[in-house]
């Protein structure tokens, strides 16, 4: 067959072959491309793993009905069980209600549709109608709607009027652990047994109580025997020190001790004012992302031999944001997603 094809013949079937994703119908294409360059049936069939039979179908084809005809597949693959109108109710009640398995999936499209599917069957159902594995978020069950909204109007406005010298705050406690937090990653195929990391045997826990500006991506960060309203005050009179002069607007979430008279009397008398989050509203207050990000580069796959040596490393993390800049931009911002009432 060599030299049999035209130019534009050759041309169709190398672009065919760029875009084609099967590759049974790749091999088709090499085959038909191969024999026109002069190659024998023999030599194609050992590259391709083929026969000399199924190479000699494949060019007949070519040559009766062109391309479609030598991509034609035969077999059409098994016709789904559900109909379409089916297929929509079932999707429909699997986005409200959650199976943990694909068997309770194939047990309710038995109950109510009176057709048996095979786990495998049914797996390639869910993932064509768009599902996959995977946790729900979880959020509070309590959260307000109407009250984040409101926040975010308040803080919109807030940022709006701001003078140059004035700063807002995120403020927050968190209590990481003095002890390694395995986390998934690219192991090596064969070698996951190999991929071991150092725990400890300890308890031991940081009391970190800080404040993030969202303007600068810098924070203030103290590690305390006990998060409380005098550390509370501690941590105001430390933003104080770092911040001179304009306003301070530290945005809270209802911790007891952040609501505690003896906090509201001090800032009464200063240039500090407290707003307070809508309960359960974890997703206002932007350090949360940080502290996430902190076990993510921290404590993740990490051992720390000593406490003291957890502590160091966890407040040098704090002090040297900057390296950080470029993932910080992009997730440390204001724009607020409202959790569903």
């Amino acid at each position: 067959m060599l030299n049999t094809l035209t130019e534009d013949e050759v041309i169709i079937l190398r672009n065919a072959h760029r875009v084609v994703k099967d590759k049974r119908l790749a091999d088709r294409i090499k085959a038909i491309l191969s024999l026109n360059e002069g190659f024998g049936y023999s030599l194609i069939a050992r590259i391709l793993l083929l026969d000399e039979i199924t190479l000699r179908r494949y060019l007949k084809k070519f040559k009766q009905k062109g391309l479609p005809g030598l991509l034609e597949m035969r077999y059409k693959g098994g016709q789904t069980k559900l109909s379409f109108a089916q297929e929509l109710e079932l999707k429909k009640y699997l986005e409200v209600n959650t199976k943990r398995t694909v068997k309770e999936v194939v047990n309710y499209i038995l109950r109510e549709y009176k057709i048996s599917f095979s786990l495998v069957g049914a797996t390639k159902l869910l993932h064509r109608l768009g599902f996959s594995y995977k946790k729900p978020k979880i959020i509070p069950g309590k959260a307000s709607t109407l009250a984040q909204a409101e926040f975010i109007a308040m803080y919109d406005e807030l940022k709006k009027n701001l003078k140059v010298s004035d700063q807002i705050y995120f403020v927050d406690s968190a209590h990481p652990e003095h002890n390694t937090k395995p986390s998934s990653g690219w192991i090596l195929k064969g070698k996951a047994h190999d991929k071991v990391i150092k725990t400890n045997s300890g308890r031991e826990r940081l009391n970190l109580a800080g404040a993030l500006n969202l303007g600068d991506k810098k924070t203030v960060v103290l590690s305390e025997k006990a998060i409380n309203k005098e550390v509370t005050i501690k941590l105001i009179k430390k933003l104080e020190r770092v911040q001179p002069t304009g306003k301070i607007y530290l945005i809270l979430d209802n911790a007891s001790y952040y609501h505690a008279n003896v906090v509201k009397d001090y800032v009464k008398r200063k240039r500090v004012k407290l707003l307070f989050l809508p309960s359960y509203s974890p997703n206002l207050n932007i350090i949360e992302r940080l502290w996430r990000f902190f076990h993510q580069k921290i404590t993740w796959n990490h051992y720390f031999e000593t406490f003291k040596e957890f502590e160091k490393e966890s407040l040098k993390f704090f002090r040297n944001l900057h390296k950080y800049k470029s993932e910080l931009d992009t997730l440390l911002t204001d724009n607020f997603q409202l959790l569903p009432t």
